[in-house]
């Protein structure tokens, strides 16, 4: 497995390099929303690597190897949380650099941090089982739907961070309990997404 992620990860190099640029711009210039959006986004990135695993029928020959379905599926689970909990990681590094200088947008927030990566937690359990079933070429709906996802779900969740930084006196209300369900829900569709993909990608129509 571990020779699985490395293989990912130099396939991703590119994109990463990009990757890291967009998140530093965003992250400096857009506050709560950047620091969510980047963490969120980064659960896109295993999409990219399935991508260039099918363009080269990896697939194919990854069935000649010594991998099992459970190696190949965790694999991209694993690619997914490694570049989330590298997004928050560098968010929170920015943010930290950031009121260390006084910037004017300075937002230092660890709980944006957890809220961005409980949610791209939830992202990927829902979205990487349907890429396993259909593919990442044939499913360019599903694609288009993620896209919408992302945006929306890091809008929605920048929105409650900025009530939940606005709130004297701490979090209250019906922001506790989201703050309590939110991260239940990742580890609960993470629990049910790996088994579903497990299950599903030896029918992948790929």
């Amino acid at each position: 497995m571990k020779a699985l992620l490395i293989k990912d990860c130099f396939v991703l190099w590119r994109q990463l390099r990009i990757f890291i640029l967009v998140m530093l711009v965003i992250t400096v210039f857009n506050g709560d929303f950047g620091n969510i959006f980047i963490v969120v986004w980064a659960a896109m990135l295993p999409y990219t690597a399935m991508a260039y695993d099918e363009r080269s029928k990896w697939d194919h020959l990854a069935a000649m190897m010594p991998y099992s379905v459970r190696d190949i599926v965790l694999s991209k689970y694993m690619l997914g949380w490694l570049c989330c909990g590298t997004a928050a990681l560098f968010s929170l590094l920015v943010q930290l650099v950031q009121t260390a200088l006084g910037t004017p947008l300075a937002a230092f927030s660890p709980m944006d941090n957890l809220i961005g990566l409980c949610a791209s937690l939830c992202v990927l359990s829902i979205t990487l089982p349907l890429m396993f079933r259909f593919g990442v070429e044939r499913g360019r709906l599903v694609m288009f739907l993620l896209i919408f996802l992302v945006c929306g779900t890091a809008g929605a969740l920048g929105t409650i961070t900025v009530s939940v930084n606005q709130t004297a006196g701490g979090i209250r209300g019906p922001f506790a309990f989201f703050m309590f369900i939110l991260p239940a829900a990742a580890v609960v569709l993470t629990a049910v997404s790996i088994p579903l993909s497990m299950r599903l990608y030896p029918k992948r129509s790929c």
